[in-house]
């Protein structure tokens, strides 16, 4: 693979014989020994992703006065230091920019994580959208260790000087691995306890052999692309894109209505005029599983298009999830997707399809 950014942790990949793919213009590990192995573990013990390829921007300033805070659809003010958030960057129609988590540093300070194919267009946006302060794309200096599954906070536990039990969900505390600093987060997008490190990047081999050696399993993207249908999380890409708005992909509780933000106009009108489209959960009949792009169909007449896809492994049969044409659906009638393999029953669901 040439021409693609490459982690930290690229040789220990190669050291455990992982298969790599090209992701978002990153080299990443794909899978170790199977996607299978890698999904029970993060589901029943603990697994290991290198998650190193998503962006990290920082904003240091004044919040309010910088407007950075109306960039995001979350309260970026109210936000207690030592906390995050998940929120959306929008365009002026409402439509997804990216997803993103917002962590506040300090009261001058955030760091905005973002997705690998967006982070180039989010630091332009970002930065075209302050009046002050200072914006700072510390991407390639930052690696970040996922370790996801109930097993996590006992294997973390013995290399940090933070007790884990008090770190609540989405928060975050500088703690010391062994002798080093890192960030530790608790936060992930499995379903499951875990936690997300940042650190820079000449620690992440030590940080990554400590834990495999300590019982984690290394996983790839294709489980975690699996843990995180699961749980019904949305996919930029899939779910999310520059012409869906938060509303149309069902994330609702995400929007700060009550605070300014780009895009909020057009997601206040459709707020109260309703949507014409919406991503639905659903499930299939057998262990077939729906593809993205698939079509949804009741009859002849095409309702829909499959945004996700696949066997859970955990339920034993295929879920998926899709954008409803909701002046063509009628939730009365019998749905199947179709393809060139032929067409499969389904029937809607509820979320997350793991009930934890």
């Amino acid at each position: 693979m040439q021409n693609l950014y490459k982690t930290s942790l690229k040789n220990e990949h190669e050291k455990l014989k992982a298969k790599s793919v090209s992701f978002c213009g990153w080299d990443m590990p794909l899978q170790y020994e199977s996607i299978i192995k890698e999904h029970d573990a993060c589901r029943n013990d603990a697994a290991l992703f290198d998650i190193s390829h998503m962006g990290e921007l920082f904003f240091k300033g004044d919040i309010e006065k910088s407007g950075v805070d109306k960039s995001v659809t979350q309260d970026l003010i109210k936000l207690p230091v030592g906390r995050c958030k998940y929120g959306f960057l929008l365009n002026e129609k409402g439509g997804i920019i990216d997803d993103l988590i917002i962590y506040k540093i300090a009261e001058d300070e955030l760091m905005f994580v973002v997705n690998a194919a967006r982070r180039e267009i989010d630091y332009k946006t970002i930065k075209s959208r302050i009046k002050s302060g200072e914006l700072t794309d510390r991407t390639f200096e930052i690696s970040k260790i996922d370790i996801q599954g109930p097993r996590s906070k006992e294997i973390l536990q013995k290399f940090v000087d933070i007790d884990l039990d008090e770190l609540k969900y989405f928060s975050f505390k500088y703690g010391n691995f062994e002798d080093d600093k890192i960030l530790i987060s608790r936060t992930g997008y499995t379903g499951e306890l875990g936690y997300e490190l940042y650190m820079d990047n000449d620690l992440a081999p030590k940080v990554w052999e400590k834990l495999l050696q300590s019982g984690a399993t290394p996983a790839g993207l294709g489980a975690r692309d699996l843990l995180r249908l699961e749980m019904g999380y949305s996919l930029y890409g899939n779910e999310l894109n520059e012409d869906i708005t938060p509303l149309e992909a069902n994330l609702g509780m995400f929007i700060k209505f009550d605070t300014d933000f780009v895009g909020k106009d057009v997601l206040k009108k459709q707020k109260d005029e309703g949507v014409k489209r919406l991503i639905l959960p659903f499930k299939t009949s057998s262990r077939r599983a729906p593809r993205h792009g698939d079509g949804i169909f009741q009859g002849d007449k095409k309702v829909g298009v499959v945004t996700s896809g696949a066997y859970s492994p955990s339920l034993g049969y295929g879920i998926g999830l899709g954008l409803f044409d909701l002046n063509e659906f009628d939730k009365e009638k019998e749905i199947e997707v179709r393809d060139k393999r032929g067409s499969i029953k389904i029937e809607l669901d509820k979320l997350p399809f793991i009930k934890k």
